[in-house]
């Protein structure tokens, strides 16, 4: 499970994290940043899987299951100093990968996270 201090929860945070216009995507992963930081505190993190990638509940729960592993395991071994520039990020998964195991998952979301960083 994500830390509580990294996980975005409210609607209106999703809302205004969509709103602002950056988006990045690679391979069937979509990533939407929030504001730019301007304060202390971490960055915020939320996993999106419509109904309309699967139907069954099951499937999308493993692929949220699998986006926050990889997150928590990525914050993990960066020392507690996992910063971006931005306030919020959503991690928006698409149905190709659906049938994809945790490496390549894996290797998706910390592209993404460089393709941010720099």
């Amino acid at each position: 499970m994500l830390p509580r201090q990294y996980r975005l929860k409210k609607r209106s945070a999703f809302n205004a994290t969509y709103k602002t216009g950056k988006s990045f995507h690679y391979k069937g992963i979509t990533l939407f940043c929030g504001k730019e930081k301007n304060t202390q505190n971490p960055t915020r993190i939320g996993f999106v899987v419509s109904k309309k990638i699967h139907k069954r509940a099951v499937k999308r729960n493993r692929i949220k299951r699998l986006m926050r592993e990889t997150v928590r395991l990525y914050i993990k071994n960066s020392d507690n100093s996992f910063e971006t520039k931005y306030i919020s990020l959503i991690f928006v998964a698409t149905t190709s990968i659906l049938d994809k195991n945790f490496e390549e998952i894996d290797y998706r979301i910390k592209k993404l996270v460089s393709m941010i960083n720099d």
